[in-house]
Formats: C-alpha cells, sequence, structure tokens
C-alpha cells in the first residue's frame, strides 16, 4: 500500500472518529448517574433482571462500543479531538476485573472531571459526584 493511500485512510478514519466522539460522548457522559462515583461498590445495573440472551447481547453491544471509543481515544490523542475523554467513556463501558476502582481513579483527575463536567453542563446535567455528601 502506498504511503499517500495510508495517510488517506489514516486521516479519514482520524475525521470519522472525531465525528463519532462528537455525536456520541456527550450522550454516553450524560447517561453516567451523579452519584455514580461516590459508592465504594458498583451499584447493580437496572437491567439485571432481564432475560439471558437480551443481557448478553447488550453486554457484547457496550463491550464493542467501549473498545471502539478507547481505540478512537488513543487515535484522537494524536490528531484532533477529546482523545483523554473519550477514553475515559470507553473504559466506563468495557467490562474487567477491577473496573470501578480504575475508573474512581480516573475521575478524580481534575482535568478529566472538569471536561466531563463541562459536557453535563452544556447537556443541562448536574456534575458528576467523587464523594458522597
Amino acid at each position: 500500500m502506498p504511503a499517500e493511500s495510508l495517510f488517506l485512510w489514516l486521516g479519514s478514519l482520524s475525521i470519522l472518529v472525531l465525528v463519532a466522539s462528537v455525536v456520541a460522548l456527550p450522550w454516553l457522559v450524560t447517561r453516567i448517574p451523579e452519584d455514580y462515583f461516590c459508592h465504594p461498590r458498583r451499584a447493580p445495573a437496572s437491567w439485571e433482571p432481564a432475560h439471558p440472551a437480551v443481557r448478553m447481547i447488550f453486554l457484547v453491544l457496550k463491550n464493542l462500543l467501549g473498545f471502539v471509543l478507547l481505540s478512537g481515544g488513543f487515535i484522537l490523542l494524536f490528531v484532533p479531538g477529546q482523545g483523554l475523554l473519550t477514553m475515559a467513556v470507553g473504559l466506563l463501558l468495557i467490562d474487567y476485573p477491577g473496573k470501578f476502582a480504575l475508573e474512581r481513579r480516573i475521575v478524580a483527575i481534575d482535568p478529566i472531571l472538569k471536561g466531563l463536567n463541562w459536557l453535563r453542563r452544556r447537556r443541562g446535567v448536574g456534575p458528576l459526584k467523587t464523594h458522597p455528601e
């Protein structure tokens, strides 16, 4: 593959990821409950009683979206876009051991929390709380 084609594909991919993150990121950030990070353990999801097949399809789609956002966020670190925020939301969607502890540490980073709350404020949603009141 010639270098020109590679750069064309990478440029197209970065534009696609930028557009997808601009559309998806604010919506996903507003879906996080305000007190999500206040609890010592993650609260069970409200859809837990759903049929196992429905739950499995949802988990696969949610994890797939998380990996896409995580990968796209990494790309956005090197091209214009909200790379760290996109990666943070991707990590919120993917299921893995120790996820909640990592989420709390990431959101405790002041610039990330400010960025998430800025997106929430623009959508008219209350800020994320990182400790119980």
